[in-house]
């Protein structure tokens, strides 16, 4: 297994498809909830939340999540009851429990009822990404990003094999094709001019040319936004840039 550290200095984790690791966050506690699933997302993850038991239950149906967060004080039925019927479907997503209640009896309780891990009101966001982090390795849910890979959205590039991916699909570039991808998505969000591309992907000017650059952005607009949400984004009198699809 190889890591790689992201510019803000975070090891990424992927699932098997290499696309982002979903977690879900069960929390009655609504700016809470919303704090863990901000720090999540900022670890690359996909995340939706539940309020109750209930909404727990058919999110997780839905959205099939490889970790969950879990509060153990809900509004419509006791989180270990939630959990008891969270592992009938989904037998192995590792489990966070968090709750107000610190006692060793609370914690043999949680944990004997199928809880993988256990952390008590307050805590850091810090240490619950840490923990979940742990808890997924350790499933094998997902796996630690080649320091190879280019990640944008649900885009992904793999430097050393060429191989190109978006929500799991494979995607056949030629060889310009894949250094133009390439380039973009280093600078994601980034407005990269015709004379800046044609300098970096061709290594020349070309000299009244720089239409080959619109030629090459519509090959690779048909290849990697087809039928899916625009990721490759024109400033008119600008130059092109690379996001996720929103």
């Amino acid at each position: 297994m190889t890591t790689t550290t992201s510019p803000q200095g975070r090891t990424e984790l992927l699932r098997p498809d290499r696309t982002p690791v979903r977690v879900l966050v069960v929390d009655d506690e609504a700016p809470l909830a919303e704090l863990l699933s901000m720090a999540l997302r900022y670890e690359g993850w996909e995340v939706r939340s539940a309020g109750d038991g209930a909404g727990a239950l058919r999110t997780a149906r839905e959205f099939r999540p490889d970790a969950v967060i879990l509060d153990v004080m809900l509004p419509d039925m006791d989180g270990l009851a939630v959990l008891g019927r969270l592992r009938r479907e989904l037998s192995e997503v590792p489990v966070l429990f968090l709750t107000a209640r610190d006692s060793v009896e609370d914690r043999i309780a949680g944990l004997t009822a199928g809880g993988d891990d256990y952390v008590t009101k307050p805590f850091s966001l810090e240490e619950v990404v840490a923990r979940l982090r742990g808890l997924i390795r350790r499933s094998g849910a997902a796996a630690v990003r080649s320091e190879s890979t280019l990640v944008v959205g649900d885009l992904m590039l793999d430097e050393d094999s060429h191989e190109v991916s978006r929500g799991g699909g494979n995607i056949h570039l030629t060889a310009t094709e894949f250094e133009l991808l390439r380039f973009l998505m280093r600078n994601p969000r980034r407005v990269l001019s015709k004379a800046q591309i044609l300098d970096r992907v061709w290594n020349y000017d070309f000299g009244g040319q720089a239409n080959v650059v619109e030629l090459y952005i519509s090959y690779l607009r048909k290849k990697i936004d087809a039928g899916r949400t625009p990721m490759i984004h024109t400033r008119r009198g600008a130059g092109y840039l690379i996001k996720p699809g929103e």
